[in-house]
């Protein structure tokens, strides 16, 4: 933030705007602060996980329990009390955010940055995933809605696709951060489904943004080591 403001205080483009106004990042004062505000927050608490030595990995772990009483709000759900229960699950799941923000902070801030935590970290990730999709399937199983249980069933799998695709092209290919729908843009959606109880739609986008993602980095995939794989094996018939 304060580059693009030295850009602009040591640029022509302070002038008046189409408004007539001089002070064109006035209106975006406010953001800049509670966005200073927020990461001053988060790096104090950062830094006092890190002098307590508090191992990332358990932060790791805390954010799976959090995740989990989130899967038992879901599935613990009837029809009466759908509404208010999908909404606490909504807002556990914003609070188990939190974990997901602070413990690869605290790893560095506190030298604790290892192969394993980063290993760690993405399983634990997905049982997070899975966790939720499970209270939702066992919310569905209770009402007889089959459908939704098999829709589930599939956005489940088809989540933990993503992630896979991702890990296991990379090995190959060293990047592959393609596509629609990765973690946080699932984790919005499926807030926003709990928080307004409108989770069917958001399974049916997760489900069709997914599949698509998965879609394009299998191509994505295949484009990039096609010409690689010929290499080898014109190589290997020549000698």
């Amino acid at each position: 933030m304060s580059q693009t403001g030295a850009n602009r205080t040591g640029s022509n483009l302070t002038g008046p705007d189409r408004t007539g106004s001089t002070n064109t990042g006035s209106n975006k004062t406010w953001t800049s602060a509670f966005g200073r505000a927020c990461g001053v927050l988060l790096d104090a608490i950062v830094r006092r996980l890190a002098l307590a030595r508090i191992n990332p990995n358990v932060l790791t772990f805390l954010g799976l329990v959090v995740n989990t009483i989130a899967a038992f709000l879901f599935g613990y759900a009837n029809g009466d009390s759908q509404a208010r229960m999908f909404r606490y699950a909504g807002l556990v799941i914003i609070g188990s955010g939190f974990f997901d923000l602070v413990d690869g902070r605290v790893a560095r801030a506190s030298n604790q940055v290892t192969r394993f935590g980063g290993f760690f970290d993405s399983v634990i990730d997905r049982y997070s995933d899975a966790s939720q999709f499970f209270g939702l399937l066992v919310f569905y199983s209770r009402g007889d809605r089959f459908f939704y249980v098999v829709l589930t069933a599939f956005v489940m799998v088809s989540a933990i696709m993503v992630s896979y695709t991702r890990a296991r092209a990379e090995s190959l290919i060293g990047s592959c951060r393609v596509g629609f729908v990765e973690r946080p843009e699932r984790l919005v959606l499926v807030i926003i489904g709990a928080l307004f109880n409108r989770m069917a739609p958001v399974l049916w986008l997760i489900a069709v943004l997914s599949t698509i993602t998965v879609v394009h980095r299998i191509r994505y995939t295949w484009t990039r080591t096609e010409g690689v794989d010929a290499i080898p094996a014109k190589a290997g018939q020549a000698a």
